[in-house]
């Protein structure tokens, strides 16, 4: 091709060709910016779908987790229900129906009969149980316009505060307790009463026992007594509960939601266990005749501690009597029982009353201990004669020279101004010589005597089947001295109870 010169193109002709170059300079510009748009929204796309594919990624993998989790969690939870279940059928089924049981039923108790206290002879009856009535009210059973007119008739009935028994009568429970141990009579009256109002539902009147005792006082610190619930209080009464008390029966009915009666359930009766009766040993006209003179010798020699008698078949261990003076009217255990205790109770504060009460409930005779003195004299002469240390009638074989020495220590006898001289055992115990028995006392020795003490039950309670036995105060065996024992021998310084020296008769006659 020929080369175009310069001067030989025309001006316009130049100027068309800088302008195709930049024209081709554009297009260049423009297919290179398009060429970069393209790159970049292709880079935009491969970003977004790498995107893409790792967000699938990601919630693919906590779509696993939350179903991973989930079906843990579940697994937790299912296997705590069933643990609740278990536990609710299988551990507290018992107790949940026995609550169940209990909202659904209202139960009346039945109070079984006492059982009855003879004496020795199974003739003469010391404790005995009546029928009497209780009086409860359902007052979710009782109209709203009979409220007023019942409480009237209990309060006027049974000499009740009309104000307290209305209140009862108005609250929303299922029973409530009016009155206790009522006579046939007024329970009678009160039957009348609702026949003539025709009220049928909402009064209960039901057997009940009341524990009576025919003689008062007699024996009364052996027999006891018994509360407001029939339960022994004191004495046999309270020693043999479970043999006299028998088992309580009961009326249950169903009941609604607010305790109300159900009209179409009846009423299931389980009737009460009677309680067992007992004999005991003492004879009552035997416990009679000791109280009658240990009440005169009590007062004619102005005994302020009172005083106690016991009295026993020595053959077979029986307590035939067991007196106490004062004693109490069993049938009344917290009035007063003795004019002295009658002077300014009124002024007494229910505390101190309590305490005056308790003290002649006391059987001194098993709870109180004392100095036994000359009668403990028959201990050492029977322990001397089992040891063949002496016999009982040897002429002279003691001498009383009014007192003995012993340690160092002058020990005198009773008679010291007139001294009983020669005599035996037997003398010796008629004239209650206190040498004689020191001197036995000291050939023994501290052990065989204490053996002694330990076989004649002097160390131990007897076991008597009373409440409140007290135990001997004795010195401890390796603290006894030749004048500790000496002291011992004719009966000081020490003290046992009254059942203690009674029943060494009874060891030393095995």
């Amino acid at each position: 091709m020929e080369k175009i010169s310069r001067k030989n193109l025309s001006r316009s002709k130049i100027k068309k060709i800088k302008k195709s170059k930049e024209n081709d300079k554009e297009d260049i510009k423009k297919i290179q910016k398009l060429s970069n748009k393209k790159q970049k929204k292709k880079y935009k796309q491969q970003l977004k779908k790498e995107k893409n594919k790792i967000d699938h990624k990601v919630s693919e993998m906590s779509r696993r987790k939350r179903l991973r989790l989930g079906i843990i969690i579940s697994s937790i939870m299912f296997t705590f229900f069933i643990g609740r279940i278990g536990w609710l059928q299988f551990i507290m089924g018992d107790k949940l129906q026995s609550m169940a049981y209990a909202q659904q039923t209202l139960d009346r108790k039945i109070n079984p009969r006492r059982g009855t206290i003879y004496d020795a002879t199974g003739k003469n009856i010391l404790a005995v149980s009546s029928t009497v009535n209780t009086i409860t009210v359902n007052p979710v059973n009782i109209a709203k316009e009979n409220k007023e007119k019942v409480a009237r008739a209990l309060s006027d009935i049974f000499d009740l505060d009309y104000e307290t028994i209305l209140k009862r009568v108005n609250k929303k429970s299922a029973i409530e307790n009016i009155v206790k141990k009522v006579d046939k009579e007024k329970a009678d009256e009160l039957r009348v009463w609702l026949s003539e109002n025709n009220i049928t539902k909402g009064v209960n009147i039901d057997e009940d026992t009341k524990r009576y005792y025919p003689y008062n006082n007699l024996a009364s610190q052996v027999i006891g007594f018994s509360g407001s619930d029939n339960q022994g209080l004191d004495g046999i009464e309270a020693v043999y509960e479970e043999e006299l008390k028998g088992k309580q029966g009961k009326i249950t009915k169903m009941t609604d939601a607010v305790g109300g009666d159900m009209e179409k359930e009846g009423e299931t009766y389980i009737p009460a266990t009677d309680g067992n009766d007992l004999i005991l040993s003492i004879d009552a006209t035997v416990q009679g005749i000791a109280e009658k003179y240990l009440k005169e010798a009590c007062i004619d020699n102005k005994c302020t501690d009172g005083g106690n008698i016991i009295i026993m078949n020595p053959k077979t261990g029986d307590i035939l009597a067991m007196a106490g003076y004062p004693n109490y009217n069993l049938n009344e255990p917290f009035e007063p029982s003795t004019e002295e205790m009658k002077e300014g109770w009124d002024d007494l504060s229910e505390t101190e009353q309590v305490k005056r009460t308790q003290t002649v409930w006391r059987n001194k005779a098993i709870s109180d201990t004392y100095e036994p003195g000359s009668t403990f004299k028959l201990v050492t002469a029977s322990a001397a004669l089992e040891e063949g240390i002496t016999t009982t009638d040897k002429a002279g074989e003691f001498s009383c020279t009014g007192s003995i020495t012993v340690a160092g220590v002058r020990m005198s006898c009773w008679r010291y101004y007139r001294p009983h001289g020669a005599q035996s055992l037997r003398e010796a115990l008629m004239n209650s010589c206190n040498p004689v028995f020191i001197g036995l006392g000291q050939k023994l020795g501290v052990a065989t005597y204490y053996d002694y003490l330990e076989k004649f039950g002097f160390l131990r309670t007897t076991g008597i089947d009373l409440p409140g036995e007290a135990e001997s105060i004795f010195l401890k065996e390796e603290k006894v001295g030749p004048v500790e024992l000496g002291t011992i021998a004719f009966g000081q310084r020490f003290e046992v109870t009254p059942i203690q020296m009674i029943a060494m008769v009874r060891n030393n006659s095995k």
